[in-house]
């Protein structure tokens, strides 16, 4: 991955298997910040309300530097980081997957559960699948009429995506550029319009 890159899981996704008559249901979930973790821990421990343990492990942030799991109650280091190694065997960020145990009566020992809490995290996170996301800076841009052409040059020249246009006597766009291309936008855009134009970061929405 580049460093305005960086991979996160497609979608949400379920797996379910059966080691020794016991349960374990995966589900992998999209998140972005630990209040959403909180959130979508909460309505899955709901829907599997009757299971023996649920366990988890995320992974957080683009540089993926914020991450935690949890062995709720299992034997440590039998559940959370089996599941944990998954999403980093992976290369996966902004990615909650949480195994729901429903205990069958025999025991797997503790190389047993981490062997099952893992296979079940992993096929749960294959079935997601993973996709990469471009990092971008917002960017607002504002020219005249005449200088249209050049400035859409720049536009198609480079990584961008449109977010928002006016168009009066004055045309104001805002714009998200790949942040490894920021720099060199701002210069060309500059260049182009013979410094005509302007361009700045636009005010944080409230």
């Amino acid at each position: 991955m580049s460093d305005d890159t960086y991979r996160t899981v497609a979608g949400a996704a379920d797996a379910e298997i059966t080691v020794d008559g016991s349960r374990f249901w995966a589900a992998v979930r999209p998140a972005h910040d630990r209040d959403g973790v909180r959130s979508t821990l909460e309505t899955i421990r709901g829907e599997a309300y009757d299971a023996t343990h649920h366990c988890s492990a995320y992974r957080l942030g683009r540089e993926g530097d914020t991450f935690h799991y949890d062995d709720d109650g299992e034997p440590s280091g039998t559940a959370g980081r089996p599941i944990l190694r998954q999403i980093d065997g992976r290369n996966v960020t902004n990615t909650l997957v949480v195994v729901a145990r429903y205990f069958g009566g025999t025991k797997l020992g503790t190389g047993g559960l981490a062997r099952a809490y893992g296979r079940a995290a992993g096929e749960a996170l294959d079935r997601a699948g993973a996709t990469t996301c471009v990092v971008r800076v917002p960017l607002r841009i504002r020219y005249r009429y005449e200088d249209t052409n050049p400035a859409e040059q720049i536009l198609r020249r480079f990584d961008v995506e449109e977010v928002e246009s006016t168009y009066t006597d004055v045309t104001e766009k805002t714009v998200a550029v790949r942040k490894g291309q920021a720099v060199a936008f701002r210069e060309a855009f500059r260049d182009a319009l013979g410094g005509r134009g302007e361009i700045c970061t636009p005010p944080e929405r409230e």
